[in-house]
């Protein structure tokens, strides 16, 4: 299911299908095996509309959670700009040889990181992620080198600012890893195949297109949450503005 939930369209087709698939199976139910009496009609329409405002609560939750999941990866990429900027700032603060050596890695990292959140194909992002680690491994030993030849409080504002340029991309790393738990989309799928049930269940015997209402209905609001959730494979997706402004004005240097 986590492999599903990475594709919003395929969790569209699928939800749909087994939502109306549900819908109908409710309406075999009352036809063939048990018709609903109309001394129960009363009951199970409570039934029903409580299933269904259940089912949009927790609908409204996860687009919550989505939502600041998508909010949390933009501010990361905002903050990540502003730390590589501001470490190639400070890079004057070094020896002359190891800021142009510095600047010069921040450029080279500076265009990974805008590759990573441009490039979707899992073979090009697990070179990015090597060339991204052998960067900072280049980066923090320069620094580090400098510090040890002559530490002082100049100098420890560099290794300061490459620190956070470090702990960003982690942090970033960390923030497109954290989707909605598959428990929770087992949860909404569970209860709204039980809701499609209740509705076919109880529909009048003509029903024809208005069972397709609620399955594609809650198809849609599935297709917008996993759209959100999914950093890569979505139609919504975070754009590197900062990242890019920050390339664009470090061309000019």
């Amino acid at each position: 299911m986590s492999i599903i939930l990475k594709y919003p369209f395929m969790v569209f087709v699928l939800s749909l299908a087994v939502l109306w698939l549900s819908v109908w199976m409710g309406v075999f139910l009352a036809r063939k095996l048990r018709p609903v009496k109309d001394a129960e009609r009363v009951d199970l329409d409570l039934v029903t509309s409580a299933s269904l405002t259940m089912l949009a609560l927790i609908i409204g939750f996860s687009f919550s959670m989505a939502v600041s999941r998508y909010d949390q990866r933009k501010n990361y990429e905002e903050e990540e700009a502003n730390a590589i900027g501001t470490e190639y700032a400070r890079a004057d603060l070094l020896p002359s040889a190891d800021g142009a050596r510095v600047r010069q890695l921040l450029t080279q990292y500076l265009d990974q990181r805008l590759l990573f959140y441009t490039i979707h194909d899992a073979r090009q992002l697990e070179s990015i992620d090597r060339e991204t680690t052998r960067l900072q491994t280049e980066m923090w030993s320069t620094v580090q080198s400098v510090a040890k030849t002559g530490p002082n409080p100049i100098v420890g504002l560099a290794v300061v600012g490459m620190n956070d340029v470090l702990n960003r991309q982690g942090y970033t790393q960390a923030a497109w890893w954290n989707r909605i738990p598959v428990g929770a989309w087992s949860l909404m799928v569970t209860l709204a195949v039980c809701c499609s049930m209740l509705i076919g269940y109880g529909a009048r015997p003509t029903g024809g297109l208005l069972f397709m209402v609620l399955p594609f209905l809650v198809a849609i609001a599935f297709f917008l949450i996993a759209d959100i959730d999914s950093p890569r494979q979505g139609v919504i997706r975070v754009v590197p503005r900062n990242l890019a402004s920050l390339s664009q004005s470090l061309q000019g240097h």
